[in-house]
């Protein structure tokens, strides 16, 4: 008796969809503060670089919490790992409410709704997503990551309408609520870290099938896909090194834009709902941008994809040096930019490490990376802060972000990927060659 056709891709794309939902949530909370920072300065009278701190603080903070992260992934997994990160999520805008102070404002929203917001987003789910596809990782990551487009593009405009009708206090509280109800018991029931949890394999494959094609060789380096990885091997290599420097240029140009975005916008002219719908917008055109780029990675290279989107964040920050009046046609193409070029690299964001550094030690490798980028993101959103409380605007600081675009394409295609494994397109159009 023949045996039963064995289930393909499907739970892999279960854990995708619930990715999906959870990285949307938790990064338009996280990118929802570039809407109530105003507020928080209008009510207290606070300078741009103070009351944008928490953000900077957040990435900072994750210094220390990004091992936990890695452990906790480690030995729980997603199961564990996300729904914690949550916990933090909502009792920081829970606690948001209540802030009178900067030290207040610095541990709610720094401390622990950015902090936590690491273990839900990006970074926790990169440390565990590549395990379940291969031949379409770019594709499958991007997909997952896609969610922050669909999702932002409906709960960023409602936080400002939260905002102007009820206050940004209310509006903490609706956060905390969407992230207690959406990302805990979802991750908690039905997340797992790998294939195998579910007696499959990547792809969706339960077994090599009988008479199938061979599986084409991927491996360029063979010494080095067959080295066991550990951190402290990872940070004797150049390649480390500079993979981590190119994601400290992205990150900080992707958090400078993200951040300063409404209070640019605002300070050329612009009303609060059109800033809002930029934002929206911005995050829903990086949906076909982290699907699109995700999939081209998988059939021309990591590398081609990446300079494509930073070319797109170095647009971005050239369009914003740009609008200094209330443009329209400025402002739409800055925001089409950004979104449908410019952030497809998070869809990168995992898949390049995962391929370099592939190991049981893959999560402590990636936090580290992590690490260092999330120092760009620290940076850039308190660079551009501070330049802007020293110049009045943020020109000196838009001509930063487009000559980091530049540096981290060219940091790279020093590191090349494709030097260790190739992805899945290329490796068949070499193979039927």
């Amino acid at each position: 008796m023949a045996p039963a056709p064995q289930p393909r891709l499907f739970y892999g794309w279960v854990i995708v969809a619930i990715a999906f939902v959870t990285i949307g949530v938790a990064v338009s909370a996280r990118t929802g503060y570039s809407l109530l920072f105003p507020e928080i300065i209008e009510e207290f009278g606070w300078s741009s670089s103070l009351s944008v701190g928490p953000f900077a603080v957040g990435f900072l903070a994750s210094t220390a919490f990004l091992p936990v992260v890695a452990w906790l992934m480690a030995r729980g997994g997603p199961r564990l790992t996300i729904p914690v990160g949550g916990a933090l999520v909502a009792l920081g805008f829970l606690a948001a409410r209540w802030v009178t102070t900067p030290l207040e404002l610095y541990l709610a929203f720094g401390l622990l709704a950015v902090n936590g917001s690491m273990a839900m987003s990006y970074i926790g789910h990169s440390m565990f997503l590549p395990n379940w596809f291969v031949r379409n990782r770019g594709l499958a990551v991007g997909v997952a990551f896609a969610g922050v487009g669909v999702l932002g593009a409906g709960l960023l405009p409602a936080l400002q309408w939260a905002i102007d009708t009820q206050g940004w206090r209310t509006a903490c509280l609706w956060v905390a609520g969407v992230v207690a109800v959406a990302v805990i018991p979802l991750n908690a029931l039905f997340q797992r870290a790998r294939p195998e949890d579910r007696g499959l394999r990547p792809d969706g494959d339960a077994a090599p099938r009988p008479g199938g094609p061979a599986p084409v060789e991927a491996v360029v380096d063979r010494a080095w896909a067959d080295t066991d990885w550990t951190l402290g091997r990872a940070l004797r290599t150049r390649r480390f090194w500079l993979i981590a420097l190119a994601y400290f240029c992205g990150l900080f140009v992707w958090y400078a834009l993200q951040v300063h975005h409404t209070r640019h916008l605002l300070q050329a002219g612009f009303d609060g709902e059109t800033t809002a719908a930029a934002l929206g917008l911005i995050a829903l055109g990086s949906v076909a941008g982290q699907i699109g780029l995700g999939a081209l990675s998988d059939r021309l290279g990591r590398e081609l994809a990446w300079s494509l989107a930073l070319l797109g964040f170095a647009g971005a920050s050239a369009l914003m040096l740009a609008i200094t009046r209330p443009d329209p046609a400025l402002l739409w193409t800055m925001v089409a930019v950004q979104g449908l070029i410019g952030q497809g690299f998070a869809a990168l964001f995992g898949a390049i490490p995962a391929e370099v550094f592939a190991g049981k030690r893959f999560p402590a490798i990636f936090s580290a990376i992590s690490l260092i980028a999330n120092m760009g993101a620290a940076a850039g959103v308190f660079g551009l802060g501070w330049l802007f409380d020293l110049n009045g605007d943020y020109a000196a600081g838009f001509r930063i972000c487009v000559a980091l675009s530049l540096l981290s394409i060219a940091l790279m295609w020093l590191a090349a990927p494709r030097k260790v494994r190739l992805v899945a397109g290329v490796a068949r159009r070499r193979a039927a060659a």
